[in-house]
């Protein structure tokens, strides 16, 4: 017999014992002795003695039994039932029996034979593939040396169908076996066996008596229920039970919202065919009458006004009875930041308020209502905990808390209490969770208990690659919650001290023919006090001159740049305090070294570059930073440098004339930038008719020289530069998130004879990662076309860079998971965008266009992964086709 906790046995087993007591006067000892006693007869219990293979304690067996030595007890009698049930509920026990070992006197003495159930030794799962195997023993806790009773078998075998069944899988069998282990004891060895079957679809969801919402509709509201489909992406046909259910009230529900009150179904059927394995799903309706609102009176209310809760309730009599709608304008579930009437009450302190709609008349086809409101008493925030942060720090989480000790109880401070924590990306967004303790109505108080699950914050990067002409070696180490002042604290090293909220970003990248080191730093709380953030950075990259053909290097050509940046970001208060306002300044060296491309005008000398970034934003994304569902991002940034040539006393008229020159010795006349000496290498001027005056190598020396005019022109770098992005996140159906995006960039020159500068240009196209080049150009992404390829180019095909840009896109984003350790999303695009070198050849409406889909992995331990697969409609310039597919990888970008 399997020695197992059957509750059935159990009780049998139990039974058998009563009866061998109620119905002799003899009880068998292990000896099998038979000791006389006498039924009904009261005796003290002297000792239980516990017989027969346990593991635990025997005196802990005696105290659970609930047995006491030196108690009356009656043999039979309800106390030796008692105790038999006490041990019976514990769930260890296989076998459960009393005897009379002897009888002294009025004293008894009692053996308790017991065997305990086995143990788990290992699980064997046959049926599904081997990397579902370990998530279904970890999901059930089928660790080893687990108590096996009948109750871990049931709840395994149920969780295992169910599993199955909400996946489609609806004739899934689950038998589970246990054979004793020869080897390890009292253990049994556990195989379960899964046998899944195909796939139940659901083949036609048939409606009868709807004359005034269509099948399509009625299918439309059944958000969990559908029929097949092969265009349907997200949505499978499978029947789960329990989705049903809530489905049918859905129907209704969209009955509701058309003015028909009385709609009810009448019954449903789901019939299962053995033969095509699928579902065949009818359901009957009765529509009833068409309903309107009649008059809406407010009842109770003494904080607001008819007028303000009118308002706010936004349904006016004569208007189409909207069951759903009206219970949304009252308290909408679906979004805890709504602007309904309950909210109103509760972001104002009035926690304990309640709100209910009551019909209270209906003539015809018109129904009375009457809002009636308890507002109660004013409640306010008492203890406000957090709890679940082993890493960070409590101050990094209470002073991004809105909710305050003292003061009046807010449900939309609760709300962004909980955006605020997600947004520190220190902890799982989706695991957020705040608790009401001590819920106090008398004392009009309540405690807030905010519950965390801390996920990886830390990165790395390291990968290898070819793009280029070469190989490309990178790592990076991101901490993203960093303590700085724990940095002289040894035992603060696992393996670096954590927990501030700080961020330290090291990067070095490299191939043969450039290298980029970088180290940043920044504090989201300067001085401990306020939402300052302060921000760092150095960086230094060397970049030597190659042949993209040959692949060969020359060492002796290079463009180093040096570059170091400050910057402060202020949280403000007005308008709200959504608003970010921040500033920094830069400074960079450009130094190149015989570097002639076609990307300057000079190879030999210096440029600087100091500069002043100011930008206001505004972000309420939430609340999810990997996966936002709602909210918007808005930024406008300027980055000004000193207007030099107010103050330098250089004529730039006169250096633009300068450039003037011939290309060939043709004689014919040309007045653009320059781009190459003669043919043998000598410079020469000319007269105003275009004759050449001169001609010699010594002229490469003269102040006249393009380079030099060049390398003077740009010794101080004087621009500015504008950007505009804005940024939409909306639910559209269930998970599935609408993102809406708009980009703007200009850059420009406040003296036009000193024109656009070449550096801090727009490169349009590709995945929009940042590449090894760091003379403050911007690339733009814009999938379904090779990256940069959307840029002007000069004479030479070189490109050289934007001076304006916009670009639109649209994604459609459906979660996949969220979970802590991997977030992934799958996603659709359209986009449009055009470059322009110059403001007058902006055309906002000629652009490029493309569409592709994608799939989005981020692992807190390795940032974001993804891969798009464009496919561009149009052609790239110099092209007639249209530029086609394109697959983009994409690594480290924002989300």
């Amino acid at each position: 017999m399997n020695k197992l906790n059957n509750f059935l046995v159990l009780q049998k087993k139990i039974q058998i014992v009563l009866t061998l007591l109620l119905l002799g006067s003899f009880s068998q000892i292990k000896a099998q002795e038979r000791v006389p006693f006498d039924q009904g007869k009261k005796y003290i219990l002297a000792k239980v003695s516990v017989v027969g293979k346990i593991s635990f304690n025997e005196q802990t067996v005696v105290t659970f039994s609930g047995l006491q030595k030196g108690q009356e007890i009656t043999v039979p009698g309800e106390e030796i039932s008692s105790a038999i049930k006490k041990l019976g509920k514990l769930g260890l026990f296989d076998e459960i029996a009393f005897y009379v070992n002897k009888i002294e006197n009025d004293s008894i003495y009692l053996d308790l034979d017991i065997i305990e159930l086995p143990k788990l030794n290992e699980v064997k799962i046959v049926g599904v593939k081997k990397s579902k195997v370990e998530s279904l023993i970890k999901d059930n806790n089928l660790t080893k040396n687990k108590i096996v009773n009948e109750n871990l078998i049931t709840t395994t075998k149920n969780y295992i169908e169910n599993k199955y069944k909400k996946e489609g899988f609806y004739n899934t069998k689950v038998t589970i076996t246990n054979t004793p282990d020869t080897i390890n004891g009292h253990q049994v060895n556990m195989l379960i066996r899964i046998d899944k079957g195909d796939k139940v679809k659901i083949s036609n969801i048939d409606f009868i008596g709807n004359k005034q919402l269509t099948d399509t509709q009625l299918r439309a509201a059944m958000k969990d229920t559908k029929q097949k489909n092969f265009i349907r992406v997200f949505k499978a046909s499978k029947f789960i039970p329990e989705k049903y259910k809530t489905d049918l009230e859905k129907v209704i529900a969209s009955y509701k919202e058309k003015g028909y009150r009385d709609a009810r179904i009448i019954y449903d059927s789901v019939q299962y065919n053995k033969k095509k394995n699928t579902l065949a799903i009818k359901i009957n309706v009765e529509e009833g009458n068409k309903y309107y609102f009649g008059n809406i009176k407010f009842l109770g209310n003494t904080v607001y006004s008819d007028q303000l809760l009118n308002r706010y309730l936004g349904i006016k009599k004569g208007e189409t009875y909207n069951g759903i709608l009206l219970e949304k304008r009252i308290a909408d579930k679906t979004k805890p930041d709504a602007e309904d009437i309950t909210n109103l009450y509760q972001n104002n302190g009035y926690l304990f308020s309640n709100i209910n709609a009551v019909e209270v008349k209906t003539v015809n086809d018109t129904i009375d209502f009457e809002i009636r409101v308890t507002e109660g008493p004013i409640a306010y925030f008492n203890k406000i905990t957090v709890v679940g942060n082993d890493k960070t720090n409590d101050h990094v989480i209470y002073r991004e808390l809105r909710t305050k000790p003292g003061e009046k109880y807010s449900k939309e401070q609760l709300v962004r209490t909980i955006r605020e924590i997600g947004q520190l990306g220190f902890f799982d967004p989706e695991a957020i969770d705040p608790k009401f303790k001590n819920v106090d109505a008398g004392a009009g108080t309540v405690d807030i208990e905010y519950n965390v699950v801390e996920k990886g914050s830390s990165q790395v990067e390291l990968q290898g690659g070819y793009g280029g002409g070469g190989f490309i070696g990178t790592l990076g180490l991101s901490f993203n919650n960093f303590s700085a002042r724990k940095m002289f604290d040894k035992e603060a090293y696992k393996p670096l001290p954590m927990g501030d909220g700080q961020k330290v970003a090291l990067r070095l990248q490299g191939s043969t023919y450039f290298q980029t080191y970088s180290l940043s730093f920044s504090e989201p709380w300067f001085g401990g006090k306020k939402p300052v953030q302060f921000s760092s950075s150095i960086s230094y990259s060397k970049q030597f001159l190659n042949n993209y053909i040959t692949r060969t290097v020359d060492k002796s050509k290079s463009f180093n740049i040096f570059t170091v940046q400050v910057g402060l970001a202020k949280r403000l208060t007005v308008p709200d305090d959504y608003f970010v306002l921040s500033q920094s300044l830069s400074y960079q060296h450009y130094d190149l070294n015989n570097y002639n491309t076609g990307l300057f005008t000079f190879g030999n000398g210096a440029s600087r570059n100091l500069a002043y970034t100011i930008g206001l934003s505004r972000s309420n994304k939430g609340v999810n930073p990997i996966f936002p569902t709602y909210g918007s991002e808005f930024s406008i940034t300027a980055k000004v440098t000193p207007p030099y040539s107010l103050f330098n006393g250089i004529d730039y008229g006169d250096l633009k004339n300068q450039k003037e020159y011939k290309t060939q010795y043709t004689g014919e006349n040309r007045s653009d930038d320059y781009q190459q000496p003669l043919n043998n290498g000598d410079y020469y001027k000319t007269d105003s008719s275009g004759k050449i005056m001169s001609v010699g190598s010594d002229y490469a020396s003269a102040d006249t020289d393009v380079a030099k005019v060049d390398q003077k022109k740009y010794n101080w770098l004087e621009y500015y530069k504008v950007k505009f992005k804005g940024d939409w996140y909306t639910k559209v159906y269930g998970k599935l998130v609408l993102r809406t995006l708009t980009e703007f960039g200009f850059l420009g020159a406040y003296n036009q004879d000193r024109g656009v500068i070449p550096f801090e240009r727009f490169y349009l196209g590709g995945d929009g990662m940042a590449n090894y080049s760091m003379d403050g150009r911007e690339t733009i992404q814009l999938r379904g076309y090779p990256n940069n390829s959307l840029t002007p180019v000069n004479a030479n095909g070189d490109a050289i860079g934007a001076t304006i840009y916009n670009k639109f896109s649209m994604e459609l984003r459906y979660p996949i998971t969220l979970k802590a350790s991997a977030s992934i999303f799958a996603l659709t695009f359209l986009e449009a965008g055009s470059s322009y070198p110059t403001f007058k050849d902006y055309n906002p409406f000629d652009l490029s266009r493309s569409a592709g889909a994608g799939l989005r992995v981020f692992m807190p331990a390795f940032g974001l992964l993804g891969i798009d697969f464009g496919y561009g409609f149009d052609a790239l310039p110099g092209q007639t086709k249209p530029n086609g597919w394109e697959t983009h990888f994409i690594i480290g970008q924002q989300f």
